[in-house]
């Protein structure tokens, strides 16, 4: 019994490998391209693990794929690899176009193939896992509803557009080849080895080097924080007993403002890093905000309650004190990952920004 996972080195695809050896020994295969957000150091703690088989490729390389699927036979794939940040879809939609929608067809495709020819017993076993986002249905306003399965896609941003193109790509097959699939749609997740652009890691590491910390517009910008090995949990447990062709939205029951956020890290920051002249909050700074920035985003979160028993166990503040203290205790993997190709794009999307 083996799964394949993809984008096993990038932020939750590697706390979910480290998540999945943490709870049983069952072989998984790791396939990840290792562009800038997929790190090989994620994985140190299984480097002796002869369970974790780590192959450096592409989803869109379709012969790689094959040679996966029929040496290893997988009972499941769980599909993470994907282009994931908004600002850089931004600046260059290319990629996400290549890896989210054509990366996510040439998977299924070979997928579906290889599926196709395994005896009837393995096929009704088998489970195409993939992960989403909440980003896919656009943005609410302050008092809507929050997102549930049947909410209708409006995507924002390059980024949003492309996964929304997976989505529908993944439930077509399952329509149409009656391929076993199942959706996971996540929102926005914090945690330990998550790649620095990102606005938690981000704020704690500008911060404690005491540098602005820059917040889109006047900072209300709401979203709903799920402590990654939450979702990882979530995953697991879709994996298990969710029904085929089914979505599941997976959120964390905490909708804060961006400056809320930012805010919290830094008393935290005060706390476990107190500056002798000023509070960390005060570096907070207002920045110009990005075109199509999405109000607010929220999850309904009671489907996968009710059919398979799953909840958040972290709250916000319990997660948020255990990523600072994880960034704060891990200073050779945040310079390994800090390098000059990181701090291009930072200066390419922060520096003439100006003020809000």
């Amino acid at each position: 019994m083996t799964i394949l996972v993809t984008g096993g080195a990038g932020f939750i695809g590697s706390n979910f490998v480290l998540d999945w050896f943490a709870q049983g020994t069952e072989p998984l295969v790791n396939l990840d391209k290792l562009t800038y957000a997929g790190n090989p150091e994620n994985l140190k703690p299984l480097k002796d693990s002869p369970a974790h088989v780590f192959v450096h490729g592409d989803i869109g390389d379709r012969k790689a794929v094959r040679r996966l699927l029929e040496k290893h036979t997988p009972r499941a794939i769980v599909h993470f690899a994907a282009e994931s940040h908004v600002d850089r879809s931004i600046h260059g939609p290319d990629e996400f176009i290549q890896t989210n929608i054509l990366g996510t067809f040439a998977l299924l495709e070979e997928t579906r193939s290889w599926w196709e020819k395994q005896a009837p017993s393995q096929r009704d076993e088998f489970r195409f896992l993939h992960v989403s986002t909440d980003e896919v249905f656009g943005s609410l306003a302050p008092l809507d509803p929050p997102f549930n399965e049947s909410t209708r896609f409006a995507p924002s941003s390059p980024y949003a557009a492309s996964k929304a193109s997976a989505d529908h790509l993944v439930r077509a097959y399952h329509h149409t080849y009656a391929l076993p699939t199942l959706i996971v749609n996540c929102s926005n997740n914090y945690g330990p080895y998550q790649f620095p652009e990102k606005l938690i890691p981000l704020m704690i590491l500008n911060a404690i080097t005491h540098k602005p910390l820059p917040v889109y517009g006047e900072g209300g910008h709401v979203r709903d924080w799920l402590f990654v090995r939450d979702h990882c949990a979530a995953i697991r447990q879709v994996l298990a007993s969710g029904r085929v062709g089914e979505t599941y939205n997976v959120g964390g029951h905490n909708q804060k403002t961006n400056v809320e956020v930012v805010n919290a890290i830094c008393a935290l920051l005060d706390e476990a890093r107190p500056h002798s002249k000023i509070r960390h909050s005060t570096l907070i700074t207002f920045v110009k905000d990005r075109p199509g920035h999405d109000r607010r985003y929220a999850m309904d979160i009671s489907k996968i309650a009710l059919q398979l028993g799953w909840g958040p166990t972290e709250t916000f503040e319990s997660g948020l004190r255990k990523t600072v203290a994880w960034y704060l205790d891990n200073p050779e993997w945040v310079a390994h990952v800090t390098s000059g190709t990181y701090r291009h794009w930072m200066e390419k999307n922060y520096a003439n920004r100006g003020e809000a």
